[in-house]
C-alpha cells in the first residue's frame, strides 16, 4: 500500500520536479481548491520546479490562462503541458498528415482557437479525413454522438483523441469526457490515436522539457496519472478527494484502493493524500 501523507512539501527535496494534474487536483473545472492554491504557493518557495500535465484538448497557453483565472500564479509553473498541445505540435511538424478534420468540441469555437497556426481545415464529417475528439459538452451523451461515430467507423476515419479521460470532475459532480467515447469507438473496431496520459509520449516530452531525472506526479486518476507515471518510471501521489472521492467516503482505504487499481489495471501509487496540500 502507498505511504499516506498529509503534505507533499516534505517530499519536494527528494525530486528534480513535481508535476501536477489539473482537474481534481488544482480545481474542479469551475473553481480552484483553496488548499491547492496554498500548496502551490508554498511549493513555489522551494527550489523544486513545478509543472502541469493535463489531459486537456486545448493548447498549453490556454490552460496556463485557465489556471491563472482560477487564482494560481502561472509564473509558479516552469512548464504547462497538455495533450492538446502535443497533438498540435505533431500536426505542425507534419507527423500527422491529415489536413481536414471533423471536430467534436466542448464549446463552439474551442477547435477554431486550438487550430490557429495550423494549415488545416475544420469541416463536415462527410468531407473530413479524420475526426478530432477534443472535448465534450458537460451534458453530452453517447447516443447523440453515435451517428457521427458510426460515419467515422464506416468511412474508416482515424479519430485523434486529445483528451483520454473517461470522466472529469465538476462542481456538480462527474461528467463524461472524450476518452469514454474514444474507447467505445476503439472497441467497435475504429482506429483511435490517443494523446495524453497514460500514454508514454507525453510523459517523456515533459521530462525532456524539464531536464529532470527524479519526478513526482500528483494526480487523482489511477488510470491516467498513476498508471502513466509508473510506466514512465516516476513516483506518484494519488489524490483521493478527486474523481474517486465517493469511492473512498466511509470505505476502508486499502481495500478500496486495491479494488480500484485492479479495475483500472493500474500499479499502486507511491504515496496517497486526501487533496493537494
Amino acid at each position: 500500500m502507498p505511504q499516506r501523507i498529509q503534505s507533499i512539501i516534505d517530499l519536494a527535496p527528494q525530486y528534480d520536479a513535481i508535476v501536477v494534474d489539473q482537474w481534481g487536483v488544482l480545481h474542479n473545472g469551475s473553481t480552484a481548491y483553496p488548499e491547492a492554491i496554498s500548496a502551490i504557493e508554498r511549493l513555489s518557495k522551494i527550489s523544486t520546479p513545478l509543472a502541469v500535465l493535463s489531459n486537456s484538448g486545448k493548447r498549453a497557453h490556454e490552460n496556463r490562462d485557465r489556471i491563472s483565472h482560477m487564482g494560481f500564479d502561472p509564473a509558479m509553473f516552469k512548464q504547462v503541458m497538455t495533450s492538446g498541445e502535443a497533438l498540435w505540435q505533431d500536426i505542425k511538424s507534419s507527423q500527422i498528415t491529415e489536413t481536414s478534420f471533423y471536430v467534436i468540441e466542448r464549446a463552439n469555437g474551442d477547435a477554431q482557437s486550438w487550430a490557429e497556426g495550423l494549415d488545416i481545415t475544420l469541416t463536415s464529417i462527410e468531407c473530413a479525413e479524420a475526426v478530432l475528439l477534443m472535448g465534450l459538452a458537460d451534458d453530452a451523451d453517447k447516443e447523440s454522438l453515435q451517428p457521427v461515430m458510426d460515419l467515422a467507423l464506416e468511412s474508416e476515419l482515424p479519430v485523434y483523441c486529445s483528451n483520454p479521460d473517461r470522466i472529469s470532475p465538476r462542481a456538480e459532480g462527474l461528467v463524461m469526457s472524450p476518452g469514454a467515447l474514444a474507447h467505445t469507438h476503439q472497441e467497435r473496431g475504429g482506429r483511435v490515436v490517443f494523446y495524453g496520459k497514460p500514454h508514454r509520449a507525453v510523459f517523456d516530452a515533459l521530462q525532456t522539457e524539464l531536464s529532470a531525472e527524479r519526478l513526482l506526479m500528483v494526480g487523482d486518476s489511477l488510470e491516467h496519472d498513476i498508471c502513466g507515471a509508473h510506466a514512465a518510471g516516476w513516483d506518484s501521489v494519488f489524490v483521493t478527494e478527486g474523481i474517486y472521492a465517493r469511492e473512498f467516503a466511509n470505505a476502508p482505504f486499502d481495500e478500496t484502493l486495491s479494488r480500484l487499481a485492479k479495475a483500472k489495471c493500474s500499479a499502486l501509487p507511491t504515496y496517497s493524500i486526501g487533496y493537494l496540500a
